[in-house]
């Protein structure tokens, strides 16, 4: 750790690279233009999404929201990864627009009709990854988070004797808590510890919509609670979503830079927002966030600012 607060440079250079920038751009490009071939259930979650078969010969999870809102939260989180500099660790997802009689649809006509999606219905293309296997949360926020014990800091002087491929995995929790905690996601970690309270061990088993690449990697997968559906709910989870941010007292430098850039220039849903519209052609079939909810956005980022110079002032 250098400067009591952040993960060293040699450290950071051990993490895997997760999807690089040229690699997701490259799979989106062919996403949008290839057709879908085929559509399967199972592998995706929600018994509403899909296993779509692409012409290019490539695979990816098509979610069909409940509601709109949660395919947006999806899209803003994947957007909003991008502003803060962890991209890296989402799958690279667009949007499609399902149009029965459209050409990328053309070939799964049939399969269309018995999934009982809405003509017209905007979804998710995420790219399908091999070979992910479960997480189950490291201390503090695993087994030692049970028995109703408060969270107990992650700092700089917890690190001594930790093997390499823990704190590399560290080093993406903790990113992974700060983006939870600005798009409100509870659909993850925070789910776990909700659980908690009528299941003692469930901290032992595999963190929700999180998973590990074969290189070590941490997937962030499906964000759909994210920055929409999350803003709703704060008062229900954020008694969850606070203590675990303030449990965690070491950053990614460059993370801390650019929280602290959105918080200096107020910029963070503007800059969203220019992203947003920059890189997904259908970002206007869902609209962007509310004036409330880019209030809530910004709200919390200043949050982790000062939680960021509090533990510098530790």
């Amino acid at each position: 750790v250098e400067r009591g607060i952040f993960w060293s440079r040699e450290l950071e250079a051990r993490v895997p690279p997760g999807f690089a920038a040229e690699e997701a751009a490259a799979w989106l490009s062919a996403a949008r233009a290839a057709r879908v071939s085929a559509l399967e259930r199972g592998g995706c979650g929600r018994s509403s999404n899909r296993l779509a078969r692409l012409s290019d010969g490539s695979r990816a999870c098509v979610r069909y929201g409940i509601n709109p809102e949660q395919i947006q939260g999806e899209a803003l989180s994947y957007h909003l990864a991008g502003v803060l500099g962890m991209q890296e660790r989402l799958p690279p997802m667009a949007l499609a627009l399902v149009e029965a009689r459209g050409q990328q649809w053309e070939p799964v006509r049939e399969e269309l009709r018995g999934s009982h999606w809405a003509e017209g219905a905007v979804v998710s293309l995420t790219r399908w990854v091999d070979n992910l296997t479960a997480v189950v949360a490291p201390a503090p926020w695993g087994a030692e988070a049970g028995g109703g014990r408060r969270l107990r800091p992650l700092a700089a002087g917890d690190l001594g004797g930790l093997p390499p491929s823990q704190l590399v995995e560290l080093v993406q929790w903790s990113d992974l808590i700060l983006f939870d905690y600005l798009t409100a996601n509870f659909d993850r970690l925070v789910s776990n510890l909700f659980s908690l309270q009528w299941d003692p061990r469930v901290m032992r088993r595999a963190t929700s919509n999180l998973l590990r690449a074969p290189d070590g990697g941490l997937v962030f997968m499906d964000n759909e609670a994210g920055l929409v559906h999350g803003y709703r709910l704060l008062a229900m989870w954020d008694p969850y979503n606070e203590p675990l941010l303030r449990s965690l007292c070491v950053f990614r430098e460059g993370t801390a830079r650019r929280v602290a850039e959105l918080h200096r220039r107020r910029s963070a849903a503007a800059e969203l927002r220019r992203r947003y519209r920059a890189r997904e052609p259908l970002w206007e079939r869902l609209g962007f966030l509310s004036e409330r909810q880019a209030e809530l956005l910004q709200a919390r980022v200043d949050f982790v600012h000062r939680h960021i110079a509090h533990c510098r002032a530790q």
